[in-house]
């Protein structure tokens, strides 16, 4: 892709998100991601309903009258999209590929992050940490996430969940939001590191799929090649128990997705590549804040 297409992708892209953001997001965002705790912001006057626990003895004494103590929440929080780049996100048979979804998505969290001055990091991987990208805050920071995003070209064609996870764990010692976005085709098992770095961190699976991969039509002998190994097969596509065994196969991968989220105490949610992705964002976020 030339700098021409980059910059009209991302500035597509940012226009689109940023629309989303402001439309739907506002208020959402805020309430599902509470922040690091409450911080002291004045001494008023008693008001009727305030909690006698915060009453200012010192301050009471002296002016005779009942004064509180006023909290409020440090709202400042950080925000980390975890982005798989492995080979199969590039994989699309409607709209657009899985990695232009995720590219759409993250753009949107990160507008919705920044409204309320938040800061965003970036965690790019494959089998290994291929780009990092410390939090900050505002949105020229936010269109170099979107570039590199779109412009990135993976080192590697696997994916490494439980490295990545690992990378999350010894970089952040404080408590982010975390987005973990893949397709989560990984045989490996990443629950471990999951569940220790759901302890630390308020982390989010989103998986995003497209239609044609839940199973193979029936179109004869095909010859195959898997994105990430670079395996060559020819695969007899007629035969219908070739085709159960692959739907057994990514329903088995479907369901331990959903399931290590859950053993770990970490939200999760699936979205298919061609879809409307702000509905079932605005239902979990809806979901997420009432826990």
């Amino acid at each position: 892709m030339d700098t021409k297409e980059i910059i009209k992708k991302v500035k597509r892209i940012e226009l689109k998100s940023r629309r989303k953001a402001n439309n739907f997001f506002m208020g959402e965002y805020q309430s599902s991601f509470k922040g690091r705790g409450m911080i002291f912001s004045e001494i008023r006057p008693y008001q009727y309903g305030d909690d006698v626990r915060n009453i200012d003895w010192n301050k009471t004494a002296h002016f005779n009258e009942p004064y509180v103590k006023v909290f409020e929440e440090e709202r400042e929080l950080t925000m980390v999209l975890m982005v798989d780049v492995s080979a199969s996100q590039n994989f699309g048979t409607r709209k657009q590929f899985k990695a232009d979804t995720v590219a759409e998505i993250c753009a949107t969290l990160a507008f919705s992050a920044i409204t309320y001055n938040d800061k965003v990091g970036l965690i790019l991987f494959s089998d290994e940490i291929e780009l990092f990208i410390p939090p900050k805050k505002g949105k020229k920071h936010v269109l170099r996430i979107i570039r590199e995003l779109v412009n990135h070209e993976p080192k590697n064609s696997g994916n490494n969940l439980a490295g990545a996870l690992r990378f999350l764990m010894d970089t952040f010692k404080r408590k982010a939001n975390v987005f973990m976005l893949s397709d989560f085709i990984d045989e490996t098992d990443y629950l471990k590191n999951l569940k220790i770095a759901a302890k630390k961190h308020d982390i989010t699976g989103i998986r995003i799929y497209d239609e044609k991969e839940t199973e193979i039509p029936d179109i004869g002998l095909v010859n195959m090649i898997d994105n990430e190994t670079g395996e060559k097969k020819s695969i007899n596509t007629s035969s219908p128990f070739v085709r159960k065994q692959y739907k057994n196969y990514y329903d088995r991968l479907a369901y331990e997705y959903n399931q290590r989220f859950n053993l770990a105490g970490a939200g999760n949610l699936t979205i298919r590549a061609d879809e409307d992705y702000i509905k079932p964002l605005l239902n979990y976020f809806k979901k997420h804040s009432v826990k």
